[in-house]
């Protein structure tokens, strides 16, 4: 027999105050937030959109409204003259509720995205590349590996850095996401393995699963990375690509040493596997951690893949990124990205380009609103929320925190109810574990994270869970 909820069964579990506006959008997330966690089990038949409307006091329209907003996420399925069900979504589903499809007009605090707002330095650069861009407008403006400018700066950047590189081995991308696609793109297929680290950037594992490929998660320890962990995943799975963050990983931030960096080479050379480096945070050093070398530099036969990005340096919106790898490989990948998009925009590279001229000055800056934005938010989470626990990073944006207790997705909708929009740990891993966990970037002004913290315990007992009080020692 079929399993079913009344309308006031329903009713008594949502509890969404009547004053709430909107409505139906606060009834659908109070309903998926049920599912989550467990308190709705899947596959319940749930009432008709009329009796439910009723039960409510709220208009037909509203529920339905409710409904739809449900199914577009997966949470819901329908069948015509049969009712509706909870489900899960699939996991490699984009739905219109995924963590990044936000609309602008919600008005919450964006921090689930570790987004710095852009560089003072901006406006100069823009105006720089204006005056420069004439050199290119007689051409075709498509550049599959892009402007030769800022493949030379990128390459230089890199030679600074102690790897050897010629712009042969630069391509240059609308961003470092559009980077992981291309690479993915090209070098996995369906059931492949692909090693990732747990947690990882919740893109790569979009990415991975859009290809179909298989994931082999190797978790990160709260000391950071075991090379015999990951080694041992290598050879057990055959991996033929591991997507790496060595610095300042996200989430957890974690940097990686060199000793490690030369053995995980080390390993994927001795199991053949491709190491893909994602350094979007590389450039951002917060304390003083002494100099760390890519993980090319130990790079002896072209296995390792970097990527880069303008993002965390300068700008987002700026949509410029990088791949350094071989110059047999750019070719492949400009030949494969002309399927795609065929090459990025000429004006916001030549910005880049002057961008890269003032690297030193432009981090500074970056780095000092960083350190206070990471002080202001560390300081409102040890005086609201003393109970949850974290290690502020050397460098990067963001607090890896862990809660005392796995209640991280109905948290972020608590939170997200109060206005602030965060990330539960499940983002960032394959299997929806990491319920213990939730990443706060500290990429906003300080008063933005003193506020954001302040609403977001105030939103704590909204699904029966509070903080725990932390222990006073008895003398």
């Amino acid at each position: 027999m079929d399993r079913y909820l009344s309308a006031r069964q329903l009713a008594r579990l949502v509890q969404v105050p009547a004053e709430t506006r909107p409505y139906y959008k606060a009834l659908a997330e109070s309903v998926r937030s049920l599912i989550l966690d467990g308190r709705l089990a899947v596959r319940v038949r749930l009432p008709a959109e009329r009796h439910l409307a009723e039960e409510l006091g709220v208009s037909r329209t509203t529920v339905t409204t409710a409904y739809d907003r449900l199914r577009e996420q997966g949470y819901l399925e329908s069948r015509q003259g049969a009712g509706s069900w909870t489900a899960l979504p699939d996991p490699a589903a984009l739905g219109v509720e995924g963590p990044w499809v936000v609309s602008d007009d919600e008005g919450r605090l964006p921090l689930h995205c570790a987004a710095p707002p852009a560089t003072p330095y901006l406006g100069d650069a823009i105006a720089a590349a204006a005056e420069a861009y004439h050199r290119y407008a007689l051409g075709m403006g498509y550049d599959p590996i892009g402007v030769a400018p800022l493949r030379e700066a990128v390459a230089r950047r890199y030679r600074e850095r102690g790897v050897a590189t010629r712009p042969e081995q630069i391509m240059i991308t609308a961003g470092a996401q559009h980077a992981i696609h291309l690479v993915m793109s090209l070098l996995v297929g369906p059931q492949d393995p692909v090693l990732v680290e747990s947690p990882t950037f919740s893109h790569a594992i979009d990415v991975a699963r859009l290809r179909g490929a298989r994931l082999v998660p190797v978790g990160i320890q709260e000391d950071g990375w075991h090379l015999d962990l990951l080694e041992c995943a290598l050879r057990q799975s055959a991996a033929r690509l591991a997507y790496v963050i060595p610095d300042f990983h996200n989430p957890t931030g974690h940097l990686m040493g060199d000793e490690d960096r030369a053995a995980l080479v080390a390993a994927a050379r001795r199991n053949d596997a491709i190491l893909l480096a994602d350094e979007t945070w590389a450039e951002l050093a917060l304390d003083d951690v002494g100099p760390r070398r890519p993980l090319a530099s130990f790079d002896t036969d072209g296995r390792v893949i970097s990527i880069g990005s303008a993002s965390k340096l300068w700008w987002g919106g700026l949509r410029v990124g990088w791949i350094r790898t071989t110059a047999a490989l750019v070719r492949r990948l400009a030949l494969f990205r002309a399927s795609v998009d065929i090459s990025g925009a000429i004006v916001e590279q030549l910005a880049v380009t002057h961008l890269f001229d003032r690297l030193e000055e432009t981090r500074a800056d970056r780095c000092r609103s960083l350190r206070a934005s990471r002080a202001a938010l560390a300081a409102a989470l040890h005086a609201e929320l003393p109970s949850w626990t974290f290690t502020p990073p050397p460098g990067g944006g963001s607090l890896w925190i862990r809660l005392d207790a796995p209640v991280a997705t109905p948290l972020a909708d608590a939170a997200a109810a109060r206005g602030v929009r965060i990330a539960p740990g499940p983002w960032f891993g394959v299997d929806g574990t990491l319920e213990h966990y939730v990443r706060i970037p500290f990429t906003q002004p300080p008063d933005v994270l003193t506020d954001a913290v302040h609403r977001i315990a105030a939103g704590t007992g909204s699904y029966g869970y509070r903080p725990a009080e932390p222990l006073t020692p008895t003398l």
